[in-house]
């Protein structure tokens, strides 16, 4: 048998109430029943806790040294059960938000908001790299909004019933590139200009190398793709082995640079998606302040057009009424 704390608790009160008469009414149960737990902790601990005495029960040497460590953990379980129950009552006051995300810079400045807006519930975050499972959790209320992008030439499969707001309409795609290539120097890179190079892209990302691939077509160039995840792709662009395509607001990594594309040949659209409007309303306004404070760490990114965000007018599917 294993010693859990319940045991721990009979012990104690045995030692406390001085018998096991008393103990049993102090625990709520039958004084057979708690002379028959006293003997199965006895015999799975491997000696004697209590010296039996016709004027009640009195710790042995052995139950003393039992007492001196459960007494503490005991408290410790009254502790956090206690702390655990006022977090519970706070969560309920203040219903913890669920939200979802592609990876994003974005991401880091939106909970922080969300949370200040909100003090006392720290905002449940979920990330995929798949828009439409993000999607697909939303409308099965696993996530209450999620913020996903949709590349150029390619559709997400909004599930019915999801409202959707389009929070920017057209995100320039950037290239990311070792910070040793010989066009880093560069502040904008042509297509062209990229002829031999190997592009990583991850084909569990809905619609990316798709539209890469399109993208590269339609320059003159014959694609060379790897597919791996994101982890791998920053792994061989920072030696120089690939390049890819990033976010206008990511800020490189270690050992790799983002610059602009020339002419911003890729370009996806960011949205918000919920089951109603009033979940679309309480985080909107944050997520646009956090995308503007990621645009302008990226001076690239900053200096181009002022950004004009939604909402757009859409049709059912989502798409904007004028592309």
């Amino acid at each position: 048998m294993e010693l859990e704390v319940r045991h721990l608790r009979v012990v104690c009160a045995i030692a406390d109430a001085g018998s096991l008469h008393k103990a049993a009414r102090v625990l709520g149960m039958a004084q057979p029943s708690v002379t028959a737990q006293l003997r199965r902790i006895e015999q799975a601990l491997g000696g004697q806790l209590f010296i039996r005495q016709p004027d009640g029960c009195r710790p042995t040497v052995f139950g003393h040294q039992l007492l001196a460590r459960a007494r503490p953990l005991l408290a410790e379980m009254t502790g956090l059960t206690a702390d655990m129950r006022a977090v519970a009552a706070r969560a309920a006051q203040t219903p913890q938000l669920r939200i979802g995300s592609t990876p994003s810079r974005v991401l880091t400045g939106w909970a922080r908001r969300l949370r200040d807006r909100h003090p006392g519930s720290v905002p449940a975050v979920q990330t995929d790299v798949s828009s439409n499972a993000l999607l697909r959790m939303v409308a099965a209320g696993q996530l209450d909004v999620a913020y996903v992008h949709e590349m150029e030439g390619t559709h997400l499969r909004f599930p019915p019933g999801l409202r959707q707001r389009v929070l920017l309409e057209r995100e320039p795609g950037f290239l990311a590139i070792a910070g040793h290539h010989p066009l880093a120097g560069q502040e904008s890179v042509r297509l062209e200009d990229l002829t031999e190079e190997r592009w990583m892209m991850d084909r569990t990302a809905d619609g990316e190398w798709e539209s890469l691939y399109r993208a590269l077509l339609l320059a003159g160039l014959t694609p060379r793709l790897l597919h791996g995840d994101y982890s791998t792709a920053a792994l061989l662009v920072a030696t120089g082995e690939a390049v890819t395509v990033c976010q206008a607001t990511s800020t490189g990594w270690d050992s790799v640079v983002t610059r602009r594309l020339a002419g911003d040949p890729i370009g996806w659209r960011w949205l918000l998606a919920a089951r109603t409007e009033t979940e679309l309303d309480t985080v909107h306004d944050d997520l646009i302040a956090a995308y503007r404070e990621a645009a302008g760490q990226v001076p690239a990114y900053h200096a181009m057009a002022p950004l004009t965000f939604g909402p757009v007018p859409h049709t059912a599917d989502g798409r904007a009424c004028n592309s």
